[in-house]
């Protein structure tokens, strides 16, 4: 096997195009943060690299450590048996060594932020790592996965200022009702395995009708909250025309999906959800464009 199909099957099993649903939001929470502070043109190109850095390694850690303490129940069911893992795509071995060497990677990365980043990435690390067991004992598995996500914003915005504020806060507080209500969505394909499997989600807790209004709810909770954001962070038209763009994404995202028709989930997931979060990036970018342009053009 060349290296070209080894790194191929890593990046298969971590869903890497999957980076996506969270990387956007921190780009956001790093464009309102650097025009809320003063950083000179060297720090700015190293943070900005260590973040990505952060962002990349994070992801990659939890996605290997959930699927090797997922192996098992991965192997059993139909939709995920062909994983890496199960499959034999990839060895035990292999990947607890994928999970520790990003799980370094990211905190060797904080530290080269700041002492409040570094301090801070251990609990970061658990909560993202932790929630590959919640779904064996609470159906709240679905919130633990979307504040792991969610905290990017606050991460970056910390990253750039090395201080915590209500604006990413809030930016976060929208994302992960963003995020748990799509993978609610995601989770009805295995709501009948889940159940006899004795496993916790709203789809095998609260049945296929009310956790679907559920995930509806969860996302107008998030566009409430993105909503919000935009105030208390000073945007302007752009950001608005924006926001109701991801207000109609995910009114379609909840159309393609209905109690009569799952067949249409992975496209919602795959394609619509990670489309949201880059609509709000693009909604921010140009609505601050004429400050970063003035910000970039002070920097020394």
């Amino acid at each position: 096997m060349n290296i070209l199909n080894i790194l191929n099957n890593y990046g298969k099993m971590v869903k890497f195009s999957h980076t996506l649903f969270a990387l956007p939001f921190a780009g956001l929470a790093m464009i309102i943060a650097i025009l809320n502070t003063t950083l000179s043109k060297e720090e700015l190109y190293l943070k900005s690299i260590l973040i990505l850095l952060c962002m990349v390694s994070a992801r990659n850690a939890a996605m290997g450590f959930n699927r090797f303490v997922d192996k098992e129940i991965d192997k059993h069911n139909p939709r995920t048996k062909n994983r890496e893992l199960p499959a034999g795509i990839l060895s035990n071995t292999s990947v607890i060594t994928f999970t520790i060497l990003f799980s370094f990677i990211f905190i060797i990365s904080t530290y080269f932020l700041n002492i409040f980043c570094f301090y801070a990435s251990i609990p970061t690390l658990f909560i993202i790592l932790i929630y590959s067991y919640t779904k064996r004992f609470t159906w709240f598995c679905h919130y633990i996965l979307g504040i792991g996500i969610g905290l990017a914003p606050s991460g970056a915005w910390t990253a750039i200022t090395g201080e915590i504020s209500i604006i990413p806060f809030i930016w976060t507080m929208g994302l992960m009702f963003h995020i748990a209500g799509f993978d609610i969505l995601y989770s009805t394909q295995d709501m009948e395995y889940d159940k006899m499997n004795n496993l916790y989600s709203i789809p095998s807790r609260f049945g296929l009708s009310l956790s679907l209004n559920i995930a509806r709810i969860n996302h107008l909770l998030a566009f409430s909250l993105l909503f919000y954001a935009g105030i208390i962070s000073s945007m302007n038209n752009y950001y608005y025309i924006f926001l109701i763009i991801a207000g109609i994404l995910f009114t379609i995202e909840h159309l393609m999906v209905n109690k009569n028709d799952l067949s249409k989930v992975p496209i919602a997931f795959f394609h619509i959800n990670a489309s949201i979060s880059i609509v709000l990036f693009l909604g921010i970018l140009f609505d601050k464009w004429n400050e970063l342009q003035l910000y970039m053009g002070n920097l020394k």
